[in-house]
């Protein structure tokens, strides 16, 4: 790495739970792509045996994502990739990307996305089936229903809510409710 500080952008779990020395963060959004729950995880949020799903980004004409834009101290930022290598290992590459930081300036940023056709992709299921699978799935690092949920409130909390994600709450709370009646 070079002297210059990194620029990581965080869509999903990093936005609510950065596990790295960060020296300042700030809202940001990246457009051209997507948020969207179709990566399977059998490492986090699921097991092998029932995967649950997490978010990734797809390329869409005229999407944005909002997130967090979180900047690591040259001095720390392969330590901080290397981390986040492992915690994103499931699918997931890094890739550079122009972020626009609140405010209307633009910065060159790192983001781990998991393509399409990878060995956890999940393909384009349906909303309905996307909540049933987190409705059920468990992992190491807990609940997926947390996963969401967490998600949403993060999402709400930077006043932007992702509507694919409200969409799949509302659905798990549907379909947690018919299950617990």
């Amino acid at each position: 790495m070079n002297d210059r500080a990194l620029w990581l952008f965080g869509y999903g779990s990093v936005i609510y739970r950065p596990s790295f020395p960060f020296v300042e963060q700030r809202c940001a959004t990246l457009r051209g792509w997507a948020r969207r729950f179709s990566q399977k995880s059998d490492d986090h949020r699921g097991t092998p045996a029932l995967p649950g799903r997490v978010v990734t980004l797809v390329a869409r004409e005229g999407a944005r994502v909002r997130g967090v834009a979180f900047r690591i101290e040259a001095t720390r930022s392969q330590s901080v990739l290397d981390e986040l290598d492992h915690r994103e290992r499931a699918g997931y590459e890094r890739s550079a990307v122009t972020i626009e930081l609140d405010g209307g300036a633009h910065a060159r940023a790192v983001v781990y996305i998991a393509h399409r056709g990878n060995a956890w992709d999940a393909g384009d299921e349906r909303e309905d089936e996307i909540a049933a699978t987190i409705l059920r799935a468990h992992g190491p690092s807990g609940s997926n229903v947390e996963y969401l949920f967490r998600l949403a409130e993060a999402l709400r909390a930077l006043g932007d809510p992702d509507p694919h994600v409200l969409a799949l709450e509302a659905a798990v709370r549907a379909q947690g409710q018919s299950v617990t009646q």
